[in-house]
């Protein structure tokens, strides 16, 4: 017999050899020990521990959004539109996984949530820094939701630091203004802490776009990846409604928000207003 330690998995028909010694493995590599153990349930009530690995996928989900969304800004800005095309892709495709997990969640019924709801105090999805700096980076900047990181001041720096930077939608404009187009001055130099106002001259920018799309092709391509992220991030948030109500009707949301009402509000939310816009006007 070796006197290598070894371990053997058949896959597709080969055996597959591995020395502990050999260093990484698939546990290590993935901290699996770190990941499996970081579901700690306040009480012994059976859909707990769904709820937690729920809102923990998503955060993980959201990790990934910002990488890519930092990613494909770092591009644009760099004028490297092909790139930051996948880079969107995938933020839409990862929307799409946001939005089936409301579905799981959904199989808790009322009773089954108020069995332990009082044990979370006042912890909300609300909170969630990751989501603030994904909805200011793709443009919904409201300086005001920051204050609820100021007491975690790690996360409010990530948040601030979110805010004060110009949005996906802000480089687009940059982006193609630089591509010659007559985006108004006026929308180049505003201030991006702010939220975004609609724009008919920005309408016409776009516009022009869609009428000579083989002219203006990459701003073209970029326009509907926009719009499909947009679609993608609408669907989560109304799944995201549909969800909480079907669980809690319209109770405030354990973190003082006022819940289905404030959902409700936010699916008239508009990332990217001329994109929708624009079409009527073709």
């Amino acid at each position: 017999m070796s006197e290598r330690i070894r371990t053997a998995v058949d896959l597709d028909g080969e055996d597959i050899h591995w020395d502990p010694r050999d260093g990484l493995s698939y546990g290590r590599y993935l901290k699996m020990d770190t990941l499996l153990s970081a579901q700690t349930p306040l009480t012994g009530e059976h859909d707990e521990m769904m709820f937690i690995i729920i809102h923990q996928a998503s955060e993980l989900w959201i990790k990934l959004c910002l990488h890519e969304l930092d990613g494909a800004i770092a591009h644009v800005q760099r004028d490297e539109v092909r790139p930051a095309l996948k880079m969107l892709a995938r933020i839409a495709r990862v929307q799409e996984q946001l939005a089936q997990s409301w579905a799981v969640l959904a199989t808790m019924t009322p009773s089954d949530y108020m069995r332990f709801r009082d044990k979370l105090g006042h912890s909300s999805g609300f909170q969630s820094w990751q989501y603030r700096c994904m909805e200011y980076r793709f443009g919904n900047k409201n300086p005001a939701m920051a204050r609820v990181f100021a007491q975690e001041p790690d996360a409010l720096a990530r948040v601030k630091a979110a805010l004060d930077a110009p949005s996906l939608y802000d480089e687009t404009l940059y982006l193609a203004a630089r591509k010659g187009l007559d985006v108004p001055q006026a929308v180049l130099e505003r201030d991006v802490t702010r939220a975004y106002e609609p724009s008919p001259e920005v309408e016409a920018v776009w516009r022009t776009v869609y009428e000579d799309t083989a002219r203006w092709w990459e701003l073209y391509e970029f326009a509907e990846k926009l719009v499909d992220l947009e679609q993608k991030f609408a669907q989560w948030r109304f799944n995201h409604m549909k969800t909480v109500e079907r669980i809690i009707g319209f109770r405030r949301g354990t973190g003082g928000s006022s819940g289905v009402s404030y959902l409700v509000k936010a699916l008239d939310l508009r990332l990217f207003p001329e994109l929708w816009t624009v079409r009527t006007a073709l």
